[in-house]
């Protein structure tokens, strides 16, 4: 049996597995890494989070994925940065492991999610010759593996689509395993580039818990922060909002996209959530010469909204009930959005996923470290990734 083959058995049969989760999101802000030790599988998981970093990307690293995120794209550097990212991210997975003293031979797996550079379900291409979902993301997961020496899950999103789901969300597999509780209601919101969460019931059904996107979150905030405010990549702490006055007609005018009333589940992307999107409803508006901090007053608004929106449609009267509300992600450190949200859900209470035992920087990077371990020691229902050996 090939050698790799035969340690991959071997990682599968053992108790508990290490395993490093690597998390970029769309905000594009840095990689995430997570060491996890998870014990056992399924209901009986148990997982430690040993170390967590999150590396910055530099700048012209960032804009060159930036750049690769639109509609027409070189060939070219497609091809270059699908090796170049994974390169990147073996670097960063080696560094830490020397911060930490830490060999590889005592890491079990890598979980790599890549970097997401465009992302088609069907309602968003809305082309007929294509009558199916996709989604792509680059950082070769063998790279990864050759480059660490470390076995590889990457490339998660695609048996996802394969199955005939849209790629995303993919955080209601791990969310339920991790964080469901008898009797208590709980939403797990996830703040990044786009906003999603999962709904946990207070009575656990079985089958997967509903995960949707909801709309924008970061996205938005962070495209206007850069172009309105030359140096900032983004609206630290919700500060620059915090100044401005939100617009109720260009409030109006961004929620009457028809992804809004769309049922759930759903995804989306920056692919439809750009500038683009914003200009378009503020010619609708008469607001194209809004100040840049009421037009992120505005966004913060959207954000809110769109969630608040999206939880009574899954939630129906449970908003008058009791739920908890978990919140994870960059946003989570926006004190504007904060505010908007307890606004727009005044029966929920809010809490960040520290208190469950994750920190909200590292939840994403972690449950990509849960579906490698399902993936390789857990039932054949949830096994998502290419396994890639070095």
């Amino acid at each position: 049996m090939n050698p790799s083959l035969a340690r991959l058995v071997a990682i599968a049969q053992r108790p508990s597995r290490r395993i490093i989760g690597l998390m970029s999101g769309t905000s594009l802000d840095g990689l995430d890494v997570a060491l996890c030790s998870c014990h056992g599988h399924g209901s009986t998981l148990q997982v430690q989070l040993e170390q967590f970093t999150t590396l910055p990307y530099p700048a012209g690293f960032r804009r060159q994925l930036r750049d690769i995120s639109q509609p027409t794209v070189s060939l070219e550097a497609l091809t270059l940065l699908h090796a170049a990212v994974a390169r990147y991210h073996a670097t960063s997975v080696g560094q830490c492991l020397q911060s930490w003293r830490i060999s590889p031979a005592e890491i079990d797996l890598l979980a790599s999610h890549g970097q997401t550079i465009w992302h088609a379900p069907q309602h968003q291409h809305q082309r007929p010759e294509f009558a199916h979902h996709a989604t792509l993301q680059i950082g070769d997961g063998d790279h990864l593996a050759a480059l660490t020496g470390i076995i590889t899950v990457a490339d998660f999103r695609q048996k996802h689509v394969a199955h005939g789901y849209e790629g995303a969300p993919l955080a209601g597999y791990a969310d339920k395993l991790l964080f469901s509780k008898a009797g208590e209601h709980r939403l797990l919101l996830n703040l990044g580039g786009i906003a999603n969460f999962t709904f946990l019931p207070a009575q656990a059904h079985p089958g997967h818990p509903l995960t949707t996107d909801t709309g924008p979150a970061n996205t938005l905030l962070d495209a206007v922060t850069r172009e309105q405010f030359p140096g900032l990549s983004y609206d630290e702490n919700g500060a620059l909002a915090a100044r401005g006055q939100p617009h109720p007609g260009l409030l109006q005018k961004l929620l009457h996209h028809p992804f809004f009333a769309a049922p759930l589940p759903k995804t989306t992307g920056p692919e439809l959530f750009n500038l683009a999107y914003l200009r378009a409803a503020q010619q609708r508006s008469a607001t194209t010469d809004l100040a840049p901090h009421d037009l992120l007053a505005t966004l913060v608004e959207l954000t809110a909204a769109s969630i608040a929106q999206a939880a009574q449609q899954c939630l129906a009267t449970a908003l008058a009930a009791p739920v908890k509300v978990f919140v994870s992600g960059g946003g989570s450190h926006n004190a504007s959005l904060q505010r908007a949200l307890q606004r727009y859900m005044p029966h929920a209470s809010f809490a960040t996923t520290d208190t469950l035992g994750i920190p909200a920087d590292a939840k994403e990077a972690v449950l990509f470290a849960v579906l490698a371990n399902e993936t390789i020691a857990g039932s054949p229902e949830l096994s998502l990734g290419k396994i890639c050996l070095p």
